[in-house]
């Protein structure tokens, strides 16, 4: 008899377990409070794929890492015997046209600066040489594909612009002209770009384009502020040192770009951040085995996390494993920093989106004022997202309901 009702426990079971909806099965859903206290749970430790929400971890360890003042630096260093230009990148995500606009402008008042005082005959620069060695050449990003698609873009020590070039199509001229008035389009892009057929086209450069872009920009704007340029751009090391280069700090600090990788959900930004954080402490040149190990390093010995998966900062790839549960740990150590998520009523969050993967990780404000961490983590099916957050929503306004005096 003891048997019997064994099986039908045992049957039982299994008819309820295959009888519930896909994303049951393949979901992971988690309501606490401010304090880590579960409000609602389901499959709380079961490892699923996190998507772009892989990016809180990420933001988190830079932040702790190399903390919210931090600013990129960008060298250069002017050769007086051969009037060659050095430039040397140490990461920066954020090295757009306005930021290389301000360094042309330094660069070329210290040297007509150096003219005034006699270190020099003439502002004349040769050759601009680009230093690229800070990063480990053409680091391919799990997850990532190949395509001329900005949201390709690839990481690199001195990037401008994303590795992009934004173009429209001029119907006066009858030809492509930057999309951006920051940007210029120079002769010698134009001559190696061919955009589709679209009017507008933001376009990922080639590999080669990549490494010189950022000296072909210094180029244009170190004209534009007088310095006479007769050589060509290269690729070589850096001649100078710290101790005689010319830095030039970005105006965005880290807190200002993690700030941008949250809003616009930016792969690259995310990924020159864990490769920054790689070089910083294990030294350069940053590679992807050491920036993965540094975000794996602060999962578990920073936040406690056993068991996580990281192959990447940004979330592309399905290799990244993580459960609701060591999310929620995440989310309280990222309190502090909530307001850098996006905003939507009383929820602050951030999304993630892969194919059958959809996924949201943040806060909902209560009635209280106080913070209630959440993670939705569906992987395999989408079914349910929309009735998943009403539901969470709910739970949070009776959870937060002040009491009855």
């Amino acid at each position: 008899m003891k048997n019997k009702i064994k099986l039908y426990i045992l049957v039982l079971f299994l008819t309820l377990s295959t009888s519930l909806p896909a994303w049951a099965q393949t979901s992971g859903i988690l309501l606490c409070d401010d304090q880590g206290k579960t409000i609602y749970a389901k499959n709380p430790d079961k490892p699923l794929i996190p998507a772009s929400t892989l990016k809180i971890v990420t933001s988190l360890a830079a932040i702790r890492t190399l903390g919210p003042d931090f600013h990129f630096q960008t060298w250069a260093y002017y050769d007086k015997t051969t009037c060659d230009l050095y430039l040397k990148g140490f990461g920066d995500p954020l090295f757009v046209s306005e930021e290389i606009t301000r360094f042309a402008h330094q660069i070329s008042s210290d040297l007509f600066k150096k003219v005034s005082e006699g270190q020099i005959s003439s502002v004349v620069i040769r050759n601009i040489i680009v230093d690229q060695t800070y990063f480990t050449p053409q680091i391919t990003i799990p997850g990532a594909g190949s395509s001329t698609n900005p949201y390709d873009a690839t990481n690199g020590a001195l990037c401008a612009n994303f590795n992009t070039i934004f173009l429209k199509w001029d119907n006066r001229s009858r030809q492509y002209i930057s999309a951006e008035k920051q940007t210029p389009f120079p002769d010698i892009l134009a001559q190696q770009i061919t955009p589709g057929s679209k009017k507008t086209d933001r376009i990922l450069l080639s590999y080669d384009l990549r490494q010189n872009y950022p000296g072909i920009l210094m180029h244009y704007f170190l004209k534009a502020s007088g310095v006479e340029i007769t050589g060509s751009i290269q690729k070589g090391i850096f001649a100078g040192s710290d101790k005689n280069c010319i830095v030039y700090t970005s105006g965005y600090s880290l807190a200002d770009i993690v700030k941008k990788l949250l809003e616009f959900s930016n792969n690259f930004i995310a990924n020159q951040l864990m490769l920054t954080m790689g070089a910083c402490i294990y030294g350069p040149p940053a590679t992807l085995a050491k920036g993965a190990a540094v975000l794996n390093k602060f999962a578990e010995e920073t936040i406690g996390l056993r068991g996580v998966t990281i192959v990447e900062g940004s979330g592309l790839s399905r290799r990244n494993q993580v459960t609701p549960a060591q999310m929620r740990e995440i989310l309280i150590a990222f309190m502090p920093w909530y307001e850098f998520l996006k905003k939507n009523g009383n929820e602050f969050y951030k999304t993630g989106t892969l194919s059958d993967v959809r996924s949201r990780a943040g806060f909902i404000r209560g009635r209280d004022n106080r913070l209630y961490p959440f993670v939705i983590m569906l992987n395999q099916s989408r079914t349910g997202y929309d009735a998943i957050r009403r539901m969470l929503k709910a739970k949070v306004s009776t959870a937060s309901r002040p009491l009855n005096p």
